[in-house]
């Protein structure tokens, strides 16, 4: 394969067009090559050495092909990973992973099988507020953990037209947004003991769940809440974390998604940096002295997921996201679904 490797790109919609062309476009050791567009050729307007085909066997026939990044709606994703593998791709899957642990589990044994790496595009553990949240807790500067929060709100009073507003099995808030912070949860504290989910529809003529508050809780007494709703027009704290020592308190939201949005690239200096009216507030005790004061936010950065996929796939590194850690999630919300239809905490197994 030589040191680069070729990237095919199934989807141009928001995802592929958004989160993954720039940044995968900003890789160096990465080379976006073909696109699968069923309408229009936009992606050669933005990237002209693309060749842009209109159906997916174009890209597994392609032997020059190392890579291929599947964007497309999650009702689709088994589908596409099991085709791509069998291809004798190595394969990038947006998450949620898929909707069910056996249809992840089947993919986990064919990637084995077949000898390539598959991972699941959980781009928010590079967020930098999540980052910076990671290394209070591994540097224990808040003591023992002893309550968390995540919080993803926003305000959306219209149900929009979109395939995760439509109901089908896959879509919602929960699998959307929830499998985010579940991975963020497990990465940062490991399976939990149990799961209390209460997952709702709050808006008008909604048919997908908008709203879901999930506690998570752990055999040494921590408890995390991760929560969602689309009408809440004020917003609080993204992050709150306590512990035996102070707390870490964090407002707003990672930059990059907006900077992508705005046709923004990875490669503009200080990318992923947050101006200072966003830090977090840390209040705690270090060193027997107390501190109350702001936290600089690590740089949040999607190209080191991308990095970190391609050390993997030429045998230097550990893959990040394997696929075993995103399957976990997608076991955490089926407990979750179970919790809320049956109205009670239930213990997690695998």
């Amino acid at each position: 394969m030589g040191n680069e490797l070729r990237v095919g790109l199934i989807g141009y919609g928001f995802a592929g067009r958004t989160f993954h062309a720039p940044v995968i476009a900003a890789v160096s050791d990465l080379k976006l090559a073909k696109v699968v567009q069923r309408r229009g050729t936009s992606a050669k307007e933005r990237y002209p050495w693309v060749e842009v085909v209109d159906h997916v066997q174009d890209l597994y026939r392609d032997d020059s092909i190392d890579l291929i990044v599947i964007t497309t709606p999650s009702t689709d994703h088994y589908e596409f990973v099991k085709d791509a593998l069998q291809a004798g791709k190595n394969v990038i899957v947006e998450k949620p992973f898929t909707v069910t642990t056996d249809e992840a589990d089947k993919l986990i044994t064919l990637a084995k099988e077949k000898g390539k790496v598959l991972s699941v595009f959980h781009n928010r553990r590079w967020d930098g507020d999540f980052l910076t949240v990671r290394e209070i807790v591994r540097q224990g500067m808040l003591g023992r953990i002893s309550e968390a929060e995540f919080c993803w709100d926003s305000y959306r009073p219209s149900v929009g037209a979109n395939w995760r507003d439509s109901g089908a099995p896959g879509t919602g808030v929960f699998y959307d947004l929830g499998v985010h912070f579940l991975d963020q949860a497990l990465s940062l504290f490991g399976m939990p003991a149990t799961i209390q989910a209460d997952v709702r529809t709050i808006r008008e003529n909604a048919i997908a769940d908008d709203y879901f508050n999930v506690v998570l809780g752990y055999e040494d007494g921590l408890s995390v809440r991760l929560k969602s709703s689309a009408l809440v027009r004020e917003r609080g704290p993204r992050y709150t974390l306590h512990g035996t020592n102070g707390s870490y308190v964090k407002y707003g939201i990672d930059p990059q998604e907006q900077a992508l949005i705005h046709g923004e690239t990875p490669l503009k200096p200080n990318w992923g940096a947050e101006p200072e009216d966003m830090w977090g507030t840390l209040n705690t005790s270090i060193g027997g002295l107390h501190y109350i004061g702001r936290i600089r936010t690590i740089p949040g950065s999607y190209t080191s997921y991308f990095q970190n996929v391609y050390n993997a796939i030429i045998g230097q590194t550990e893959l990040e996201v394997k696929p075993e850690q995103a399957r976990m999630a997608i076991r955490l919300i089926e407990l979750g679904i179970k919790s809320n239809n049956e109205k009670k905490t239930v213990e997690v197994t695998p």
